[in-house]
């Protein structure tokens, strides 16, 4: 089995915690891979070395049996998953961010992490992913798992119409819409005011920002949708967010979206569901009174 690691540079890495990821990899024998920004890191922090040999710069070499294992919090996952050597190569994420959602481990268990994944006994879940065409430049592969953004560059409010399967739902006049998967249901949504939706349910959610109109609210609709939001910015830009990534959109853009044929493969390294996380993570089960 062949380790690929990622984290990014400009995170709190945990000394400790590097020293226990590359013991457990030397002591199950295991090959791997590891970014260069990355490498660099644990160089500087531990007294581990790493030879040009288990360095890469874009993408990591594939062997046919891989696990990309990201270091940080949710936002070093979406990072990597542009960096899965096949659509079926399995994440996992080990927390040392602030909330986490999709990053599980915590990291104070690292030791059993590995002895999980050379055992063969993490669990797995697909998650669906949004598919991205239109009046924009991202390439042949524009894919969001969490949510894509349509949103206001500078001070001008800008108004979207979005129609489902060819039927106008709305027009939204405000700071933008989201367009959400389940899985990012408990990120920018969430914050927007749209509902917490089950990462296994089979449906998309459209959520307004800022609506200048306030009856609108939030809309699930199934997952087997075509929607198209079409823009007018008063002449101006805006935006299209796809996770992380943003590009500026002109005047007069579409975009289409739908859900992907391909999924991702989320590794859950306990047996914590999503009703587990949720309530640690929101602390659901806290008495404040």
């Amino acid at each position: 089995m062949n380790i690929i690691l990622f984290s990014r540079k400009e995170l709190k890495h945990r000394p400790e915690q590097l020293r226990k990821m590359f013991a457990s990899i030397s002591r199950h024998g295991l090959e791997y891979s590891i970014n260069e920004d990355f490498a660099m890191v644990v160089e500087s922090l531990t007294d581990i070395r790493i030879d040009s040999l288990h360095r890469y710069c874009n993408l990591p070499p594939s062997t046919g049996d891989d696990i990309l294992i990201t270091y940080g919090g949710d936002g070093t996952l979406l990072d990597a998953v542009e960096l899965r050597p096949t659509p079926t190569t399995p994440i996992v994420g080990i927390n040392c961010g602030r909330l986490g959602y999709l990053t599980a481990d915590d990291g104070e268990g690292i030791e059993a992490l590995f002895e999980r994944i050379v055992e063969r006994k993490l669990s797995f879940e697909p998650r669906q992913m949004l598919s991205v065409a239109g009046d924009l430049e991202c390439g042949d592969n524009a894919l969001a798992l969490n949510e894509v953004t349509m949103h206001r560059h500078g001070a001008t409010m800008i108004s979207i119409e979005a129609t489902i399967n060819g039927k106008t739902i709305a027009t939204y006049h405000g700071d933008g819409l989201i367009v959400s998967t389940p899985t990012g249901s408990t990120a920018y949504s969430l914050s927007a005011g749209g509902p917490v939706v089950d990462p296994m349910c089979r449906c998309l959610v459209l959520s307004p920002l800022a609506p200048h109109n306030l009856t609108m609210r939030p809309v699930v609709v199934p997952d087997s949708s075509h929607i198209t939001l079409r823009l007018s910015a008063r002449g101006g830009e805006a935006f299209l967010s796809l996770d992380n990534r943003t590009y500026t959109l002109r005047d007069g853009a579409t975009i289409e979206l739908q859900t992907a044929s391909e999924q991702l493969i989320l590794a859950t390294p306990h047996n914590n569901s999503f009703y587990d996380t949720l309530r640690d993570k929101m602390m659901w089960g806290v008495d404040n009174r």
